[in-house]
């Protein structure tokens, strides 16, 4: 066993599973029988064979040596907080070599979205009688597996380094459909009337959290790659429940595709016989990436062209590459253990969005990356409880915490850093060298960095190890002199108080300085990297000059007031992603103390003319967060009311409300924000207006509102319509067959403006009406709601130990995404203490990290807003706002 990790013995490996489950109670238990014989390799003599399982009863066990030897188990011990089980055999068992170990069991078909588990829904045509359902809803099985319940379904060797391969069998009904990672093998009758038993073709050796399978009353769209594989093209489906398949129709476009650009970029053939993605009802992430069966959120994977936003266009696209990536990099090549699980999961992060810039050109990406993923990680990373990329996990169930916007955004930022620096073309051959070099094993950061350093001839780990290994990003703070600029790095905390033993790390910074007498006449200044504290540049033209550019390198630049004012000036002349990086900066350094808000308000007030989404997406984002913080001032208030008034009145009249023919994507979406955006702030004719189409869908008029607007239309309806409007988008969310609809409904009631409808939208949430998987999505509006803000943690205080908990704490993924949205917009250090003391004592496993992050932001956020009260009202008076 290594010091720093809790796992299973080393003396015992698995090499193939064979997994039966049968006899599954349809009806109101939902109980299951099961029986695996695991195939092993004994290294030592032994008493006992520890496995995980979880919530599961072992029957009997007995272990068979290639002798012909049986070995009975004698008793079975469980340790339910190592979610372990002791198998002991009484007797010293003196065997070295292959053996078989078969076990029966019995399990349970859980609603907590982990392990084997069930999913309501409402179906939509005839459902075969065989199909599990209750009074309201019927039900669909499915697994998820990651990070560590494969061991909730089937007891085995539940880590990611012991691969193995999989023969799964299913008794089902006969009218029901069994999908697994690999395709049928074979269908027989089962032992009991109108059941059959599946039978699927034997997986790649692979990891137990990647191993899936669902049973239903499914139907699929099919399509085929172009790419021949073996002679001849892959069979590509998505799957549904009864009535949705067309809305598959756009995933299925995309993936066939993506299956044979990866194929190319990576210089390896998909490795299965199928690709299949599953639509799941009830899922707690956006998507997983099983071997063969990718199964998603609906909205992750649905889209149907006449009632979605097309927002879930966009999101439809991305997740399916960001899963497919991962058939290669992750489960064809697997970290060794989930301290490394950055590799999965930043590398698939970037180059699902590298896919879709392919196939999709005209969404300008790289901006949607800079606008979302950067900025996102860019804040938690900020954070002094943040961690490293490359994190130490000491047993499987810390894993779920990390699965967070460290890893996956800030882990994809540097991989795009890196990958800018090397080039291209360098470092996707690097990778596809990395691939080659470990399929169908497990491999570690350094065997990527190995790999990259060959294929580029530059030692990559020495400039990489530290942006992984190290908590934390740096500011580059630039001071002028006549002809040169003087460079210091330090590291950037949003609390703006870093301690001397905080920075001590020196990262290396590509610098991406391009200078020239204007801004339309720049090139790029070829000086490298700044590797050392403090340094300083010269022959740089005072005239214009600007660093990172197209914010490829993971920092903060911090430049002097009266340079952030010219380049505000020049802002036409800049990329999207140079605008979004110069108003997310400038706002960061605002909040941490290196800037001052009155110089963010003036950069920002000078882009009222800009036509990007993507930098309007920045600038409405930052407005709000400076409006929330300074929310408990009515002064201030009102007058950053008045001035988001005057910033975006002349985009929201321009872009205007009808969508037309042959319009871009990015038009839509920006029509979309801006409608969002100057409804919830009172632009008058907006508001008059969509409460005009808000009452005409409501009559009936179905047509009035178009798709990409109901957000925005019932969003300003609720906020200005009182208990009316609430109630009719509440009727909406009950009513509604879009596959979108219930998230922006649930989206748009957190606008309420009263204490007694946010209590009550609360104990909506709580109702069985919302989907475990949906709870947090009001929580998000609510808390970005400076009216009723407290409501949100006066309600989880209040019901703590009665719904919240009870409700939530089966899935800790779930409990701790609804606790950090709902109480992260807080700038008040009384409520942070509030929220301290309440959990002290308390066992937060699980959930702890996300308390530190909660506690970190709203500290961070009092100290600004106490720090910059002052000087924000001042700035306000003398403009006239």
């Amino acid at each position: 066993m290594a010091s720093d990790r809790d796992i299973l013995p080393s003396w015992i490996k698995p090499t193939h599973y064979v997994i039966s489950i049968h006899d599954i109670e349809f009806g109101g238990g939902f109980t299951y029988q099961g029986t695996v014989a695991i195939h092993v390799d004994i290294k030592e003599s032994f008493t006992d064979i520890a496995l995980n399982a979880h919530q599961l009863k072992l029957n009997s066990a007995e272990l068979k040596t290639k002798d012909g030897a049986s070995k009975v188990v004698k008793d079975f011990a469980y340790d339910e907080k190592r979610q372990r089980v002791t198998l002991a055999f009484g007797d010293k068992v003196d065997y070295t070599g292959e053996a078989v170990l078969s076990i029966k069991f019995q399990g349970t078909i859980n609603n907590i979205m982990a392990g084997f588990y069930r999913s309501k829904y409402k179906p939509k045509g005839d459902v075969p009688a065989s199909v599990a359902k209750d009074n309201e809803f019927h039900y669909m099985f499915s697994t998820q597996f990651e990070s560590c319940d494969a061991r909730r379904a089937f007891p085995g060797f539940d880590e990611p380094n012991l691969k193995a391969t999989f023969d799964v069998e299913l008794e089902i009904p006969e009218d029901q459909v069994a999908l697994s990672n690999m395709p049928e093998k074979s269908a027989t009758q089962g032992p009991k009337p109108g059941f059959k038993t599946v039978l699927f073709e034997t997986t790649p050796v692979m990891s137990t959290y990647l191993l899936a399978w669902a049973i239903g009353d499914f139907e699929y769209v099919e399509a085929f790659t172009k790419r021949k594989y073996n002679g001849k093209s892959l069979p590509v489906r998505v799957y549904t429940t009864r009535g949705l398949k067309d809305q598959g129709r756009f995933a299925l476009e995309n993936c066939h595709q993506i299956v044979d650009y990866f194929s190319e970029v990576f210089q390896i053939d998909y490795p299965l016989p199928k690709v299949d993605l599953l639509a799941v009802h009830e899922f707690s992430h956006g998507a997983m990436e099983n071997w063969g069966l990718i199964t998603y959120r609906t909205t992750a994977v649905l889209f149907d062209e006449k009632t979605s936003a097309d927002s879930y266009r966009n999101r439809v696209a991305y997740v399916v590459a960001h899963e497919l990536a991962h058939q290669w990099f992750g489960n064809l090549v697997t970290m060794d253990w989930w301290s490394e699980l950055w590799l999965n999961e930043g590398f698939a992060t970037w180059v699902g969005w590298f896919a879709i810039d392919h196939l999709y050109p005209d969404w300008n990406v790289w901006g949607q990356f800079v606008t979302d993923s950067v900025q996102t990680a860019f804040q938690f990373d900020a954070l002094r409880s943040s961690h490293p990329i490359e994190v130490p996990v000491y047993d499987g169930l810390e894993v779920d915490q990390i699965f967070d916007h460290i890893s996956y955004l800030k882990g994809s930022s540097v991989i795009r850093m890196l990958s800018a620096h090397l080039g291209e073309k360098v470092f996707l051959q690097g990778v596809a060298d990395y691939l080659k070099a470990h399929q169908y094993k497990n491999a570690t950061t350094n065997d990527l960095w190995s790999a990259l350093s060959k294929a580029s001839g530059q030692d990559v780990n020495s400039f990489m190890d530290f942006w992984i290994r190290k908590i934390g990003f740096p500011v580059v703070t630039i001071a002028e002199e006549p002809g040169q600029i003087g460079l210091r790095q330090q590291r950037f905390l949003i609390s703006g108080d870093v301690k001397p033993e905080e920075d001590e790390t020196v990262w290396w910074i590509p610098l991406g300085l391009h200078t020239g007498s204007s801004a339309s006449a720049t090139s790029l200044h070829q000086i490298g990297a700044l590797t050392k504290k403090e340094d300083t540049i010269r022959d740089v033209d005072d005239a214009f000059y600007q660093i990172n550019k197209n914010l490829t390198g993971f920092y903060r630049t911090n430049y002097p007031p009266a340079r952030l004012a010219k380049l505000g000036e020049a802002r036409h002349h800049l990329t999207v992603q140079d605008k979004i990086g110069l108003v997310g900066d400038a706002y960061a350094n605002a909040v941490a103390g290196y800037g001052a808000t009155p110089g963010l308000l003036a950069l920002v007030e000078r882009f009222s003319d800009e036509s990007e989404y993507l930098v309007w997406a920045q600038i409405l984002g930052t407005v709000g967060n400076v409006r929330s913080v300074f929310s408990s001032n009515d002064e201030i208030s009102e007058s950053l009311k008045a001035y988001s008034l005057k910033l975006i009145t002349p985009a929201v009249e321009e872009v205007g409300w009808e969508f037309k023919d042959g319009e871009g994507y990015l038009i839509g979406q920006l029509r979309a924000a801006l409608i969002l955006s100057a409804g919830l702030i009172g632009h008058k004719p907006t508001v008059e207006e969509a409460q005009r189409r808000f009452d005409a869908y409501t009559s009936g008029e179905k047509t009035a509102l178009h798709p990409s607007l109901r957000k925005a239309i019932f969003s300003i309806a609720v906020k200005n319509g009182g208990e009316k409007a609430f109630q009719a988008v509440q009727d909406e969310f009950l009513s509604t067959t879009s596959v979108d609809g219930k998230e922006i409904c649930l989206q748009s009631l957190g606008r309420v403006q009263s204490p007694e409808l946010a209590q009550r939208f609360l104990s909506f949430i709580f109702s069985d009406k919302v989907a475990m998987q949906d709870k947090h999505s009001g929580t998000i509006a609510l808390s970005s709601n400076s009216k009723v803000r407290i409501e949100v943690w006066n309600f989880i205080r209040e019901n703590w130990d009665s719904k919240v908990h009870p409700t939530l704490s089966g899935n800790l993924v779930v409990l701790e995404r609804f606790l950090r949205f709902g109480l992260n917009k807080f700038a008040d250090d009384k409520v942070a203490d509030d929220i301290k003391k309440f959990f002290e004592g308390k066992d937060t496993r699980g959930y702890n990290k996300g308390l530190d992050v909660i506690d970190d932001t709203i500290r961070s956020h009092a100290k600004y807003r106490a720090r910059d009260e002052k000087v924000v009202a001042e700035w306000l008076k003398t403009n006239k706002y």
